[in-house]
């Protein structure tokens, strides 16, 4: 991430470039960031435009969600199909990364 940049936007501007990249790693920080993001903007979708904007700003936003989820689960060394596990997805998604270099 660039350091002039708020860590929000880079970890959004992270997201949307490596939208289809489910290899490697995101950090907590990372994942957070993006999911606050896309659910401001999915959010003020909503408000501005109805149901049609909201409805929108979370299709175009799922792929690229579903990408930092798998990248967190490497990140915690877990496969990313536990993102289909939502309580254990959860509780991995707010752990800390593993310190050592792992497989993904």
């Amino acid at each position: 991430m660039e350091n002039n940049q708020l860590p929000i936007i880079a970890a959004t501007k992270d997201g949307f470039n490596r939208f289809a990249d489910f290899s490697g790693v995101s950090t907590r920080s990372q994942y957070w960031y993006f999911v606050l993001s896309t659910t401001i903007a999915t959010v003020i979708a909503q408000v501005a435009f109805g149901d049609f904007g909201g409805n929108l700003v979370s299709i175009i936003t799922l792929l690229p969600t579903i990408a930092v989820a798998v990248r967190r689960m490497h990140d915690v060394g877990k496969s990313g199909w536990f993102i289909l596990v939502p309580i254990y997805n959860f509780i991995l998604a707010v752990s800390p990364s593993k310190p050592a270099t792992n497989n993904f």
